[in-house]
């Protein structure tokens, strides 16, 4: 049985070309997971689907980028 986890990041990323961008830089860093962004969200959403997902890199991998990431609980 296959148990995935969902995680939640709130960001400021607020156009479709950077969020393509950023989906490119994570989906090569962390091939498994299933990333998309919701931009119609007032809290821009990154969504992350998988097993063994780590927080900290994700939104360190989207700060070094110059966005703001923070988890949401």
């Amino acid at each position: 049985m296959e148990i995935n986890m969902v995680e939640v990041f709130k960001t400021n990323v607020r156009r479709r070309g950077q969020a393509i961008l950023l989906l490119n830089i994570l989906s090569r860093q962390f091939p498994l997971l299933r990333i998309n962004f919701d931009l119609d969200d007032c809290d821009k959403i990154l969504r992350v689907e998988g097993e063994d997902i780590s927080q900290e890199k994700i939104a360190e991998l989207v700060t070094e980028n110059g966005y703001n990431c923070e988890i949401l609980v």
